[in-house]
């Protein structure tokens, strides 16, 4: 696999980030939910960004934009129902970010 190329390392930032939030969601809350979803869908990007690194460009990013997109539907709906930033708005905004990023990406290597 060789060096980690840069547009993999967001996959595996917002991977990380998503399964420890996840991992606090429920150590705060006991919040089971949190934990699958972050664990699930942490472990997803962290899979695409493997995916990126190595031969699978294509499908890493369009994994990674997939994976952002529903956690922009799941969070922004919480956020649009609490009205609380913390933590669900942020989430919202970075998967949002997560999911334009990587659909730039997937459309750079597209064939």
């Amino acid at each position: 696999m060789g060096s980690i190329p840069g547009s993999a390392h967001p996959a595996f930032g917002f991977g990380a980030v998503t399964i420890i939030g996840g991992l606090v969601g429920y150590l705060k809350k006991g919040s089971k939910a949190s934990l699958g979803a972050g664990v699930v869908c942490g472990s997803l990007l962290v899979g695409s960004g493997l995916m990126i690194s190595g031969e699978s460009q294509y499908g890493g990013h369009s994994l990674a934009a997939g994976t952002s997109t529903l956690i922009v539907l799941g969070m922004g709906q919480r956020f649009m129902k609490t009205g609380k930033f913390m933590p669900a708005g942020i989430v919202a905004t970075l998967a949002a970010a997560s999911s334009a990023y990587h659909v730039k990406k997937a459309l750079e290597w597209k064939d």
